[in-house]
């Protein structure tokens, strides 16, 4: 029953959303509805019994579709991931104006319920419509409140990820058929009579979809385009969890479902991971727009977790699942600071920043925390999810291994160079006016790095949270 209530409390605010014209009230309704989000996830993942943990009712019998949800240790850390983001998002950016308040609030709240639904879907059908779901109010969010070129960038946004949506239904019909049972329901998609020869096709159809929702190279250039497009609030979904969609998915259906397939194709797509990481690395240390940077920043992290999801292994998985959790967090925190400093600055311009340090100490203090957290410093909580992919990545091969050691070079290039170029150095003439952050984000800030070093300094929450998915994942390899 608690699945269904992350989806119903969420649409239900997305739905009366709409008709709300006040910006305040929007605003206030969007931020109530997630915190109560966020209560039904706490209290129903840790107080309440496995019992409540799972719903299933007849949806579309005739073809052995069912609305079957449940929780189990993965999709439990991605939707506490997604309960504690959008109520982050929605109170750092409530001084952000909108124009048609109700209708930005309530689509940020529809795209919740897509998310959320992706995440705790068994049903293979059912998990089509929520991923579709979620892409659609994105879509309208970037299209409307978006950057000057928003169109453009978010027509090519579309196309991606319109070509992924219909490549991975042609995946799921073929599996469908291949069941002995004619049922979506995960259960049969993973005891199918496919042969090792036959899973070659859905395996692709089913991984392109989810490469381009990650992205990994060379999927990704519709990526930087819409993060920077976006407005920053859609931007932090896109990338603290939505991203997260296509690391789920292929742990969740192409691994149990094409195992042959998935071992067979593993060392193209981790060398295409790596080479995507290193790629974006030094992109990024070229970024002189900070939103760009953040950017492909988070492409060479997902890259990483993508290339320990096919190279296997306990330590690897579990280290994927942490850093799903732990990378959701520290992004949203980088984005809020980029929202902050633009609306404070009115710039996004690393070169017209610095001396920010002086002028606004509370503010430089979080940012450092973050940025330590953006390239894995110990004690802060991506620390332990590096060390365990970089641990399975050894174990698969050390060459890679190694390959993908060059990107943490290079992460602490572009990372300590934003902040020197943000924080330190002489005080610029966009920065000498400029002020503290405001209430909101600060105190955004504030739980976010408390989190950061809680987790870093005791992770064991989130390891016990997933270990038991992981040993399952394992044995149906």
């Amino acid at each position: 029953m608690i699945p269904v209530l992350l989806l119903f409390i969420p649409l239900v605010a997305g739905i009366l959303g709409f008709f709300i014209k006040d910006q305040k009230a929007a605003s206030n309704w969007a931020i109530v509805a997630s915190v109560i989000t966020l209560l039904t996830a706490v209290i129903g993942i840790y107080a309440m019994p496995a019992s409540m943990h799972q719903f299933e009712a007849t949806w579309l019998p005739s073809i052995g579709a069912s609305f079957s949800v449940a929780l189990d240790g993965m999709s439990k850390m991605l939707v506490l991931l997604t309960a504690i983001s959008m109520p982050l998002i929605l109170i750092a950016t409530r001084n952000n104006n909108y124009s048609n308040p109700g209708a930005f609030y309530a689509l940020m709240s529809l795209a919740q319920v897509g998310l959320m639904g992706v995440f705790v879907s068994m049903d293979a059908l059912l998990f089509y419509f929520f991923w579709e779901l979620a892409l659609i109010p994105v879509y309208f969010l970037s299209s409307i409140w978006g950057g000057e070129k928003r169109i453009a960038v978010t027509f090519k946004f579309f196309i991606y990820t319109f070509i992924g949506s219909l490549l991975m239904l042609v995946g799921i019909l073929i599996v469908y058929l291949h069941t002995k049972d004619q049922s979506f329901a995960w259960s049969s998609f993973t005891n199918t009579d496919l042969t090792s020869g036959e899973e070659t096709l859905p395996f692709f159809l089913f991984f392109i979809a989810f490469a381009i929702k990650m992205p990994i190279f060379p999927l990704h250039t519709w990526q930087p385009d819409a993060y920077e497009q976006a407005p920053t609030a859609t931007t932090m979904v896109l990338s603290g969890v939505m991203v997260k969609m296509g690391l789920f998915a292929v742990i969740r259906w192409v691994l149990p479902l094409f195992p042959f397939a998935a071992h067979q194709f593993a060392m193209p797509i981790i060398i295409l991971s790596v080479v995507g990481m290193i790629y974006a690395s030094l992109i990024a240390i070229k970024q002189d727009d900070i939103k760009r940077l953040i950017a492909y920043s988070s492409i060479a992290h997902i890259g990483l977790m993508a290339a320990a999801i096919f190279a296997g292994g306990t330590l690897g998985l579990q280290g994927v699942q942490v850093q799903m959790f732990n990378h959701g967090i520290n992004v949203i925190g980088l984005w809020i600071l980029a929202n902050a400093i633009e609306n404070t600055l009115g710039t996004r311009k690393l070169s017209e920043l610095g001396g920010l340090a002086t002028k606004a100490p509370t503010m430089a203090i979080l940012f450092v925390v973050l940025a330590f957290a953006n390239i894995a410093l110990p004690l802060t909580n991506a620390f332990i999810g590096e060390f365990l992919l970089f641990n399975g990545l050894f174990q698969y091969n050390i060459w890679i291994a190694a390959a993908a050691g060059v990107s943490i070079i290079l992460g602490a290039v572009y990372t300590l160079q934003m902040v020197q170029k943000v924080l330190f150095g002489e005080v610029s003439a966009v920065t000498a006016n400029a002020t503290e952050i405001n209430a909101y984000s600060k105190w955004v800030l504030i739980v976010i790095v408390v989190a950061v070093i809680a987790l870093g300094v005791y992770p064991q929450p989130l390891i016990d949270l997933t270990k038991d998915s992981v040993n399952a994942l394992l044995v149906i390899k």
